[in-house]
């Protein structure tokens, strides 16, 4: 079994370099700067709760569901809301200085 991921893998792989050499790899913009790795981290674990409530759709595993997606978008809002204070933070700082940037 782990033969044939491995395969599968492999053929991921020269499928995309094959894609990097004659198209070049195209790096998507990132929308939301405050999204980091623990984030990352949220919506893995939403995206497994959702997978397990497919694969076994439990009232447990709907209870599962939502308060992982609570507990993501809470995180997410918080996240963004810091963001926002430190931008609003920084503009106000450059504006009493005069040093306007972006």
């Amino acid at each position: 079994m782990e033969t044939l991921r491995e395969s599968k893998d492999i053929k991921e792989d020269i499928k995309t370099s094959a894609a990097k050499d004659s198209l070049g790899l195209y790096e998507l913009k990132q929308y939301k700067p405050w999204f980091d790795e623990e984030c990352l981290g949220f919506f893995d674990q939403r995206k497994l709760a959702k997978m397990q409530l497919l694969e076994n759709p439990s009232q447990n595993n709907v209870d599962n569901r939502n308060s992982v997606r609570h507990e993501a978008s809470r995180h997410f809002r918080n996240k963004k809301k810091e963001y926002l204070k430190a931008k609003i933070k920084e503009l106000e700082t450059n504006s009493k200085i005069k040093n306007i940037k972006d």
